[in-house]
């Protein structure tokens, strides 16, 4: 079978929604002989910040010379990306002859396509004899396909409000569902959390007799530095080619992760692990330029605090623009009032559109919930045509193409 055959029947089992529990992914496990077993893992889970930490996890243990595969989702432009050994994506081939073999028992068993994605990639590092896994949730953590694992290490990067209709509408619920990733004995990192999360994740080490490594009991910071010390490993010198300054958190989380799962004190392999993470894992869609004059701006920020984060960068270079517009796009199952009234006290324009997803909130309720927060706003039904015009016809402005990352990964596909 050719890859866009495959791909085409794997992405229709988008029909079967988002299915949470783990009853039917075990089971496509156990047919594929539990891969997941044979591998050592370090899970990530996350509201902000475990795509970032994940890459500079996977890019740090590269650099050490393991075979390392990564998990990450969504895509952006090529299925892929999803999938990785050392940088390289997975082949077509591969892709095509999995789910090929096995459609049989994916179309009876009613399989999603993140149970599939997820049972792929554990099959293919397990057939691969990666020495490390770096896995990213997808949604949550308790109920997640990925939470079938027994990982070395277990990363939790931040906490917000986020998916309240799914995880729960309070921190600590959130908390909760996102600490399952904590396993016995399992070392478990976390970044900055809310005292009430930081509370059930503490918790939740005792009862599992994991210790637990808080970042900021490692960090030094000062006004125009961050500093990380372990009794591995010191960095006061951050070389990042990911723009904002968060993006320093995200990069001493990764390696207080590394040097503390794998007891090493290689300051060569973070230092260049960090600085060669784009190259080493084809990271994008964080603050990343793709158009310089007139300027142009993805980023993945899609919940209040990552876009709130987004906003501390981008206030420091809006000066430069004689213009600044957003095209914003994002999940109905977000805080959209939040993030929309944080968008307008930035941007000049505010341009809404949808997202070919079933769970994207609609063009009518963005603009519903801009009319009662007495939001400007305009509509745009064509976003790869209206960003190719935006680069064609104006100059001296800036776009920032801004909110899920399948918004961004729709218009990048379209302008390729």
């Amino acid at each position: 079978m050719d890859i866009e055959s495959s791909l085409e029947k794997l992405f229709a089992l988008h029909t079967f929604g988002v299915k949470l529990g783990l009853d039917n992914v075990k089971g496509f496990l156990n047919h594929l002989n539990n891969p997941q077993d044979n591998l050592k893992a370090i899970h990530i889970a996350g509201s902000n910040g475990k795509g970032s930490t994940a890459a500079f996890i996977a890019s740090i243990l590269m650099e050490c010379d393991y075979n390392v595969g990564l998990y990450t989702s969504p895509h952006f432009v090529k299925f892929n990306e999803r999938i990785m050994i050392n940088g390289r994506q997975i082949p077509d081939k591969i892709v095509a002859e999995f789910i090929d073999h096995h459609w049989e028992y994916i179309t009876e068993h009613k399989l999603t396509f993140f149970e599939v994605t997820t049972a792929m990639a554990f099959q293919y590092f397990n057939d691969n004899n990666v020495d490390y896994a770096v896995i990213e949730t997808g949604l949550g953590g308790r109920l997640d396909a990925t939470n079938v694992l027994n990982p070395l290490a277990a990363v939790i990067t931040s906490i917000n409000l986020e998916h309240v209709n799914i995880l729960g509408d309070k921190i600590e619920q959130i908390a909760k569902e996102k600490a399952e990733i904590i396993k016995p004995g399992a070392k478990v990192f976390t970044g900055f959390l809310p005292d009430e999360a930081d509370k059930v994740i503490e918790q939740k080490c005792k009862n599992e007799n994991c210790e637990l490594f808080r970042l900021e009991e490692y960090l030094n910071e000062t006004e125009n530095k961050v500093e990380l010390y372990t009794e591995e490993i010191e960095i006061d010198k951050w070389e990042i080619p990911l723009k904002g300054e968060y993006q320093k958190h995200n990069a001493a989380l990764a390696a207080l992760t590394v040097t503390k799962t794998l007891l090493t004190d290689d300051i060569n392999c973070v230092e260049f692990g960090i600085k060669n993470v784009v190259n080493n894992t084809g990271i994008q869609g964080r603050y990343e330029y793709y158009h310089k004059n007139p300027a142009v701006i993805f980023d993945s920020a899609h919940n209040s605090s990552g876009i709130s984060k987004f906003l501390t960068e981008f206030k420091q270079e809006k000066g430069n623009y004689l213009k600044s517009s957003v095209l914003f796009g994002v999940m109905k199952d977000k805080a959209v009032d939040e993030m929309l009234k944080l968008l307008d006290d930035v941007f000049d324009n505010i341009y809404l559109t949808q997202i070919n997803y079933e769970r994207s909130a609609t063009i009518d309720e963005l603009k519903e919930i801009c009319d009662a927060n007495h939001i400007e706003v305009g509509v745009v039904t064509e976003p790869v045509k209206f960003v190719k015009e935006f680069i064609t016809e104006t100059s001296k402005e800036c776009l920032v193409i801004l909110g899920s990352m399948y918004l961004l990964g729709e218009v990048k596909k379209g302008l390729l």
